[in-house]
């Protein structure tokens, strides 16, 4: 059985992650809490402290970052290597009909319900979360996150750490820059630069140079 370490707990949507690693027939070796704060890991399982010696066991188990805010996750995957872990996890749960031709880079979670087309890429920690549909021939650039039932169109390009909310949906062949908010429910028809955020039906730039989601950005 594949045990999987949880590389910070303080998200709520931890809970979706870990009834995708049950359903995967997969467990939970161990959740490392890596800021202070709430613990949302189910009651049982073992929560160790990321400023203590973790052992050499823990640290060869492959890793998953239940975090959907791209800024922190790219946080905590610094923060997982830095203290040793090396082999991030890949989890997709088992009600998604995979494509053989997809391409994961590492690190990538998708949710429940989702539909994903043939030959996409999803670029390290990339995070899909329910019912989200991902067109043919998509690429998403590491850290990106995608809103529970978003729908991309094919040939859609997403840049690094951009967020796409809740019901949001992106037209055929339209190509979004990096740290780029797309808010919940924008329906977007023409391509978006780097750092801005989108609102609306149809989608409009309401804020530019922004940091990202949050206001974090990620940089490569």
């Amino acid at each position: 059985m594949t045990e999987i370490v949880i590389f910070g707990v303080g998200s709520p949507i931890l809970c979706d992650i870990e009834e995708s690693i049950f359903r995967n027939g997969a467990k939970i070796a161990a959740g490392i809490k890596n800021h202070a704060g709430e613990n949302f890991l189910g009651a049982g399982l073992p929560v160790l402290n990321a400023d203590n010696q973790l052992s050499s066991y823990i640290l060869k188990l492959p890793f998953l970052i239940p975090l959907f805010t791209p800024g922190n996750r790219q946080h905590a995957a610094n923060q997982a290597t830095s203290l040793g872990f090396s082999r991030s996890h890949d989890l997709i749960d088992p009600s998604v009909a995979v494509p053989r031709s997809l391409n994961m880079a590492g690190g990538v979670y998708v949710n429940s319900g989702c539909s994903l087309g043939a030959y996409s890429y999803f670029g390290s920690f990339v995070f899909i979360n329910r019912g989200a549909s991902i067109g043919h021939h998509a690429r998403l650039q590491p850290f990106v996150s995608i809103g529970p039932g978003a729908v991309l169109g094919g040939m859609v390009s997403v840049g690094a750490g951009t967020m796409i909310g809740a019901g949001a949906v992106i037209l055929p062949e339209i190509a979004i820059g990096e740290n780029v908010v797309i808010g919940a429910g924008a329906v977007v028809t023409r391509d978006v630069p780097a750092h801005c955020m989108v609102l609306g039906n149809p989608g409009r730039i309401i804020k530019e140079n922004i940091p990202g989601y949050k206001g974090i950005s990620v940089k490569l």
